[in-house]
């Protein structure tokens, strides 16, 4: 199949510039593609995994992709689709933002495969040496004020009179532009792609490149991603999702996909996935059949939490998940993984000489956690097994639980019943 119709098959194009030229230039040769990624914080988040992932399809399909770290366009900060200027970043800011950011992004493409390899460039590198009026008199010369002006993302802010849009975001599409011009230039670059509100910078490239090159570029634009309730894609009640697992545990980020909305989950295995049609029909089908499953929501999540994270995380978050939904064994379970357990459901402190020697009753320990309300109902649960000590289900009323009990030397998992947990910590 060629590139462009696995991409229209999948929803991932909004727009594309010369559509039959472009899909005849795919099918007949191998094309060099970039899109850029602007490093305005210290980690890219699950919105920027779109457009990471179409590099390298088109990898996948042959192409060769180009991922761009903005450290020049982060600078300025790009006005496409926000009502209010972005806060200066400084440069020492900037410097490290690139530098966490261009792990991620190797990390989805793949650069030791030939004769395809991706490259990972810093737009910094052919901006910084570049005068202020080098850059108007050889690149600005080339547009006018009125094609600015039209793009919808000067227009937009242009009507807004309380914040209006200064010049240095006004400039940012000429910035972006440049970036096409010298990519086309130095790497024979003949395609951009980024989300439909890149539109205006894409098509404003592509005029550069004709006038100083004086050949076609051309420009494909994917959707922006919005959940079926009209809720902004890759934000939880707890903040952004993003792709450093130090801002987000491969836990979470694991629970951000499994959520998935049953309107949606299919449509994000189409975006975010590498299963091929027939795959993700077949699980189509399986999700409309039971969707009370979620058997296609847990397939979702571990293969994308695999793609980011590993597979070794992504297993760790699933039993992490199995553990607080499914009573999962906590054998071999990491510390980390398991403090993602603790986030999750209540604690109680208990003072750890109550756990030496012999230790404490079985019985009087579920009262103390407040799963139970008196010995005596603690008693009726234990005989009827729907009390559980570390995912074990407990039979004798007369044991007791002592430090030999605690996991990595301070916790204790109780629960009773399927879904009533507390972590007894002792301190």
């Amino acid at each position: 199949m060629n590139i462009y119709d696995d991409l229209l098959w999948r929803g991932l194009v909004a727009d594309c510039t010369d559509l039959e030229a472009l899909r005849k230039r795919l099918g007949e040769t191998r094309v060099t593609l970039y899109c850029g990624f602007d490093p305005t914080s210290d980690s890219l988040h699950v919105g920027n995994l779109l457009p990471l992932m179409v590099l390298r399809r088109f990898q996948n399909a042959g192409h060769i992709p180009i991922a761009v770290a903005g450290g020049a366009t982060g600078s300025v900060g790009d006005p496409s689709g926000k009502s209010t200027e972005r806060s200066l970043l400084t440069a020492a800011q900037i410097e490290a933002n690139v530098a966490a950011v261009k792990p991620q992004l190797a990390r989805l493409l793949d650069f030791q495969i030939i004769p395809n390899t991706a490259r990972l460039l810093d737009n910094a590198e052919w901006t910084r040496n570049i005068s202020f009026i080098d850059f108007l008199r050889d690149i600005g010369k080339h547009f006018t004020v009125n094609q600015m002006i039209a793009k919808e993302s000067v227009r937009s802010r242009m009507e807004d009179r309380e914040t209006g849009i200064s010049f240095t975001e006004f400039s940012y599409m000429l910035l972006q532009a440049h970036d096409f011009f010298v990519l086309a230039r130095d790497h024979d670059c003949e395609l951009q792609v980024g989300g439909s509100d890149q539109w205006g910078n894409i098509t404003l490239g592509i005029d550069l490149v004709r006038k100083k090159l004086g050949r076609p570029s051309y420009g494909l634009t994917m959707p922006l991603i919005t959940k079926a309730d009209g809720t902004k894609f890759g934000k939880t009640e707890s903040g952004t999702v993003w792709l450093d697992h130090r801002k987000t545990s491969p836990y979470r980020f694991y629970q951000f996909w499994v959520n998935t909305a049953d309107a949606d989950v299919i449509r994000y295995m189409k975006y975010f996935t590498f299963m091929g049609q027939e795959e993700i029909e077949s699980w189509e089908a399986k999700h409309l059949a039971d969707p009370g499953q979620r058997a296609a929501h847990r397939e979702l999540a571990k293969t994308v939490t695999s793609l980011v994270h590993g597979t070794h995380a992504a297993e760790e978050a699933i039993r992490a998940s199995e553990i607080l939904f499914g009573g999962g064994l906590l054998d071999d379970l990491s510390e980390p993984t398991f403090n993602e357990v603790v986030g999750e459901v209540p604690t109680k402190p208990i003072d750890h000489l109550k756990l030496t020697g012999p230790g404490l009753p079985i019985l009087d320990l579920f009262v103390e956690a407040g799963l139970c309300p008196s010995k005596g109902q603690a008693r009726k649960d234990l005989e009827g097994g729907g009390l559980y000590l570390n995912n074990h289900r407990q039979t004798e009323s007369t044991r007791f639980v002592s430090s030999a009990d605690l996991l990595y030397g301070k916790h204790i998992l109780l629960r009773k019943g399927k879904r009533n947990y507390v972590v007894v910590t002792a301190r």
